[in-house]
């Protein structure tokens, strides 16, 4: 099983996500991220996604608004960031 790492810019991305929900609707801003880190919990036993946009990425849908970009790095899965689908980087 390898280790979930978690990037301080992933942890930002997660945090600008809920303020963002939390301003109509704190209870699911919460309950949102458990959901996001919930799924990319299954990167510690298997590699899901596709190729990143970044040479050595993968990129993991998370719901249809947001995609995960990680790397695995021999016995880890860095996650390097969180995008909403409509940017492009």
């Amino acid at each position: 099983m390898r280790d979930l790492i978690w990037t301080n810019r992933a942890l930002k991305r997660l945090d600008d996500i809920a303020d963002f929900i939390a301003r109509d609707n704190p209870l699911r801003a919460q309950t949102f991220v458990v959901e996001l880190r919930n799924k990319l919990e299954v990167l510690k036993t298997q590699s899901l996604g596709r190729a990143g946009r970044v040479f050595g990425t993968k990129e993991l849908v998370l719901h249809p608004n947001y995609l995960a970009v990680y790397r695995i790095k021999a016995d880890q899965v860095q996650v390097l960031t969180i995008l909403h689908t409509a940017q492009n980087k």
